[in-house]
Parts: C-alpha cells; sequence; structure tokens
C-alpha cells in the first residue's frame, strides 16, 4: 500500500518565524500523536537556483518573509483521513486555529499526494 503526503507551501514573515515554529512543534506533536508517520517543516534558504521555478516566483514572497516548505506522511490517504479528523477535533489545537496565525493563509498552497517513490 503506497504511503500519503500532505504538502503545503507558505510564507511567514521573519518576525513572526519564532511564533509559526512554536505553533509547528505544538501541531506537529498532535499530528504524530495521532498516528502521522512524519511532520517536516523546512525554511527555505537555498532558494535562488537557475533550473526549473525557483519558489519565490512561485509564491512571491516579499522583503522580510521566508518561504516554508512542509509534509506530513501517513501510511495512506485513509490513514490520513482519519488522522487530520482526530486532528482537528483536538482542544489542543483550537486557540492557534480560531487566533491570529503567523501567515497569511490566503497564500498556502496545499495538497495530498500518493507517494509512488520511496526509496
Amino acid at each position: 500500500m503506497p504511503r500519503y503526503a500532505d504538502g503545503f507551501v507558505i510564507v511567514v514573515p521573519k518576525k513572526k518565524l519564532k511564533a509559526y515554529e512554536a505553533m509547528s512543534r505544538k501541531a506537529g506533536k498532535i499530528w504524530k500523536e495521532y498516528g502521522a508517520l512524519e511532520y517536516c517543516e523546512c525554511v527555505g534558504d537555498d532558494l535562488k537556483t537557475k533550473f526549473g521555478t525557483p519558489f519565490p516566483k512561485l509564491c512571491k514572497p516579499q522583503p522580510g518573509e521566508v518561504v516554508i516548505f512542509s509534509w506530513i506522511l501517513y501510511k495512506s490517504r485513509a490513514h490520513r483521513d482519519k488522522v487530520n479528523a482526530k486532528v482537528m477535533k483536538d482542544p489542543r489545537l483550537q486557540p492557534d486555529m480560531t487566533g491570529e496565525m503567523p501567515f497569511d493563509m490566503k497564500r498556502m498552497t496545499y495538497g495530498g499526494f500518493t507517494v509512488f517513490v520511496d526509496l
């Protein structure tokens, strides 16, 4: 059975990066508690590539913003759906989900992906 990944790209103001990191650490622990296999958040630091389309061209960060690339790995899409249903009901995340986010949700890119090469 192929594994499944949720992938995210967001832009975070540098001045809010610590707040985003704290929120992510908390959320990641909850996702893993409910069964996610991996939870990873990465800050772009080598994005001026000469090959392909660079992340900054896609997400258009402004001065003082950083690009975050993230993923959560699951056993399958059905497993992802079960884990996410539990996570979204967890009261520990409610203050983070209903309060002011440290990034602009309208600029977030997200999608679910079936893993087809896993070495």
